[in-house]
């Protein structure tokens, strides 16, 4: 995708081999930052503190901290070291898990010096693959989408989505974003409700941040705004990405998708989630007894950042507030799950399903001892 008419995907490797780099997203919209990753903690610690987010993207990133562990030491020691390390920043998004586990079944075998050549050349076959599958969740998903009808009188498809599942969240393209990319490019008159997404408000700042920059038309709501566009008329669909998806279909995503969830089922509007095979856990059944949630800093709830205004203008300065009052506590669960009962279709880099076991099977049948 392109920032200002300069194509980027979130990471890339340096030209000089070994540095790898990623898009600071703690600082947009406000701030466009490109982080220099040169040691596997530095790797580490993009994913946990967040410059580097969504599943996909964690994933692609994990694969390059493991890159930069071999390129300062591919002994045994540093190659297990490395996989814990990486293993415990985020524990909700299973590319995470998938993409290490890719790396160490690859490196294990090798001799030592043979692995910092393999980990950097898989972590950019993973980069590719990652691009590659948002495009195709693109096509599968566009198909959908032009089989629906405006509800209002517009004339254009009104898309709900909450968090940030686009380009941003992946390597390109995006996951649920890529279908309504495609529809623009497509000339399908399509405009985005866009949830703020609290507490770390990733929909306002960073999914109309990658709308804007490439012109799709697009409207911030407070993340309790999404019923009440419902019950009126004005969304024809929503769609959100996922950080896990059980075998049978439910969906883990970003806090307060179950509640978006709940008013699409309650107004009869279709809730889709797009999301690659690399965010399918087949080792479990039930997303809301087995899914561990992630539980955030108070702080993301308690304080906000935004650029000073003083005298009505806008100084350019970022500035950090306190919004909660003095000795009030704070809970932050980052995630909740959605029910398979209440997710329309799946939409994969292979085609469309039913949130099932049945459905992810007909499309992964190659999964099927996994799944038993």
């Amino acid at each position: 995708m392109k920032v200002d008419g300069t194509p980027y995907r979130t990471i890339w490797l340096s030209p000089d081999g070994t540095t790898v780099q990623a898009i600071d997203q703690t600082l947009l919209p406000h701030r466009f930052v490109v982080r220099d990753l040169r040691t596997m903690e530095d790797a580490e610690a993009a994913i946990r503190t967040m410059i580097v987010r969504g599943a996909p993207l964690i994933g692609a990133a994990a694969a390059y901290g493991m890159a930069l562990a071999m390129a300062s030491d591919p002994s045994d020691a540093m190659l297990a070291r490395a996989y814990k390390v990486l293993m415990e920043s985020r524990p909700t998004a299973v590319n995470l898990r998938w993409a290490l586990d890719d790396q160490r079944a690859l490196l294990v075998p090798l001799p030592p010096a043979k692995r910092r050549e393999a980990a950097y050349r898989r972590a950019a076959e993973i980069c590719d693959e990652d691009a590659e599958i948002s495009r195709r969740i693109g096509e599968n998903g566009l198909g959908l989408i032009r089989k629906l009808k405006p509800r209002d009188k517009s004339g254009r498809i009104n898309a709900l989505t909450h968090c940030n599942a686009g380009w941003l969240a992946t390597v390109d393209w995006g996951t649920a974003m890529a279908p309504i990319y495609q529809a623009h490019n497509a000339g399908i008159p399509i405009h985005v409700w866009v949830d703020e997404t609290r507490p770390r408000n990733q929909g306002a700042s960073l999914t109309a941040w990658e709308l804007g920059k490439h012109g799709v038309p697009h409207t911030v709501i407070a993340d309790n705004a999404g019923g009440h566009l419902m019950q009126h008329g004005e969304v024809d669909f929503v769609i959100t990405g996922t950080d896990r998806t059980t075998r049978g279909g439910d969906v883990c995503n970003k806090i307060g998708t179950y509640l978006k969830a709940l008013a699409a089922h309650d107004n009869g509007i279709p809730f889709y989630v797009g999301l690659p095979h690399t965010t399918i856990d087949w080792t479990l059944l039930d997303g809301v007894r087995n899914i561990p949630i992630e539980e955030r800093s108070a702080r993301e709830l308690s304080h906000i950042t935004g650029r000073l205004v003083k005298d009505g203008t806008e100084t350019g300065e970022l500035a950090t507030v306190q919004i909660l009052p003095e000795g009030s506590s704070a809970a932050n669960p980052a995630f909740d799950v959605t029910p398979a009962r209440l997710v329309t279709a799946l939409i994969t880099e292979r085609g469309v399903c039913d949130a099932s076991e049945a459905g992810l099977l007909s499309l992964y049948p190659e999964q099927q001892n996994r799944a038993a």
